[in-house]
C-alpha cells in the first residue's frame, strides 16, 4: 500500500518448462497423484509397477502434467490390483496404437465412443459382472444398466 492509500496488485505469468524436458520430476507427480486419487477413488492402490513407469517416461506428454494425472486417474479407477500395471494406462501411454476417430464423427458420437469405451473396460476388468463395474466406475447399478442399454453394449 502506498502514502496515498492505493494498493498495487502485480499479476506476474510464469510458465514452466513442458513435462518432457524435466523428466526427474515424474516419479514424484506420479507418487503425488497415484496417492490422491486413490484416496479420491477409495481404492488401495499403493505402487506402479516398473514397466508402467517406464511406459511413463517414454511417453512425449504432449498435454503435459494434466494429462499425466488423468493417465494416473485412468489406471487407479479401471486397474484392478493394488498396483498400477502399464495394462491399466491409457491405450496411448500403454504403446497401442494411436486410433484416429473417423472425420465425420460428431462430439456426441465422440463423447458416447468414450463412454462406451469405459464400460467395455470396466466389464472386461469385473468378468462381465455389472454391479461390480458400476461400483468401479462409481455409477450405480441401475443408471449403469441404463447406460449399457443407451449405448448398444449387452
Amino acid at each position: 500500500m502506498t502514502s496515498h492509500g492505493v494498493e498495487f496488485i502485480w499479476h506476474v505469468a510464469i510458465t514452466p518448462p513442458p513435462l518432457r524436458e524435466r523428466r526427474e520430476d515424474l516419479p514424484v507427480l506420479t507418487d503425488f497423484f497415484l496417492r490422491k486419487f486413490s484416496i479420491a477413488a477409495g481404492r488401495n492402490v499403493s505402487r506402479i509397477s516398473d514397466e508402467a513407469r517406464a511406459k511413463l517416461r517414454a511417453y512425449d506428454r504432449p498435454g503435459n502434467v494434466r494429462e499425466l494425472a488423468n493417465a494416473i486417474e485412468h489406471a487407479v479407477v479401471l486397474g484392478s490390483g493394488s498396483d498400477i500395471e502399464a495394462v491399466d494406462l491409457p491405450a496411448r501411454f500403454a504403446g497401442e496404437p494411436f486410433r484416429a476417430p473417423p472425420e465425420n464423427l460428431s462430439y456426441r458420437d465422440g463423447v458416447n465412443a468414450a463412454r462406451k469405451e469405459l464400460v467395455v473396460q470396466a466389464l472386461r476388468k469385473t468378468n462381465g459382472n455389472r454391479a461390480a463395474a458400476a461400483r468401479l466406475l462409481g455409477l450405480e447399478t441401475k443408471y449403469f444398466l441404463r447406460l449399457m442399454k443407451s449405448l448398444n453394449i449387452e
